[in-house]
């Protein structure tokens, strides 16, 4: 294990300011930042697990979290990422705040903005929020999640899961199968997986995946044991029947026997594949119990690891940024 003196001089050495004022998007990166963010977030790694995690690089920094949906494992990995890097960090309490009462997005961001804060973490259920809060605000923007558009912190802290299991992600078939449809992790990780080399497949009922879905440059599959034969990884997805308008799936029981994963379909994969689900799981619906508490083939608790060392890496590098403005 790495001494934290020694973690906190490899942080040092490899952090590189953010390419761009906000990230709201995968396409925000390119191959080599992702790879420089990438080790930068094994460093934090490393000094998360210490007993001593605390850093100093955002000191004097103000973070605020502003989710206008529930979120207990995005918000409190940022929230936690923050705190450990010296950063002063608020929660906005969207449920009792004036959005209720009726403010529209460009009030709050005007309100936030005169509040004077570096970097605004959002989460919201309309596509192109976050887009539209950057433009109002004066600090960097993070999109933790914008309706169906994007998630790019979950995309990037699974490529961190998946280089730490396999070495290299170029060249990995990776399988992203379910609520494709609804699916902003599934957008993310289909930019990401593909900028970094990986050849990605998507599979899931007709109705769960998009129309449009053969253009993302993507293998699609609607055969649960087709799609799966040859992969290294197979990502299963939330079934979100709260964003579903209409029956799109017979039953959640049906939903299981075709598209959910257990022992039997698993094995439809490459041996040694590895299994993900970026959260929170319906177990007994997308993904059965034992399959995703077998730590020999899930990265799932992995994945929840991971997330504090990416956003800590995608924080320390906008404040980076931020510094070289200054």
């Amino acid at each position: 294990m790495t001494h934290p003196a020694a973690a906190a001089d490899l942080i040092a050495d490899r952090l590189v300011p953010f390419p761009k004022p906000h990230f709201l998007a995968a396409a925000d990166l390119n191959p080599p930042f992702v790879a420089s963010l990438l080790d930068l977030a094994d460093a934090f790694v490393d000094l998360n697990r210490q007993s001593t995690k605390a850093l100093d690089l955002l000191r004097g920094r103000t973070v605020l979290n502003l989710f206008f949906e529930n979120s207990t494992r995005t918000s409190s990995s940022f929230e936690i990422a923050a705190k450990r890097l010296g950063a002063d960090v608020v929660t906005m309490p969207v449920g009792a705040s004036s959005v209720k009462k009726g403010e529209t997005l460009i009030d709050t961001a005007v309100t936030l903005n005169a509040m004077r804060p570096d970097i605004l973490v959002v989460r919201h259920g309309a596509s192109g929020a976050a887009a539209l809060l950057s433009q109002k605000v004066g600090c960097a923007v993070v999109n933790a999640g914008d309706g169906r558009h994007e998630h790019p912190t979950q995309a990037l802290l699974d490529l961190l899961s998946l280089r730490r299991a396999f070495g290299d992600v170029g060249g990995l078939t990776v399988a992203i199968c379910g609520d494709i449809a609804h699916s902003r992790v599934a957008r993310s990780n289909v930019a990401l997986l593909s900028m970094m080399g990986a050849r990605v497949r998507l599979i899931g009922p007709p109705t769960l995946v998009p129309g449009d879905a053969d253009r993302w440059g993507c293998e699609v599959f609607h055969d649960m044991r087709e799609g799966l034969v040859g992969c290294d990884v197979v990502m299963m997805l939330r079934l979100q029947l709260e964003r579903m308008d209409g029956a799109l799936v017979p039953s959640t029981r049906e939903y299981f026997r075709f598209w959910g994963l257990d022992r039997e379909k698993l094995a439809w994969a490459k041996a040694g594949a590895k299994v993900m689900h970026p959260g929170p799981m319906n177990r007994g619906v997308e993904i059965d119990s034992d399959v995703a508490d077998d730590l020999s083939v899930s990265l799932i608790q992995d994945q929840v690891e991971m997330g504090v060392a990416a956003r800590m890496a995608v924080l320390a590098s906008l404040s980076a940024r931020l510094e070289g403005a200054a």
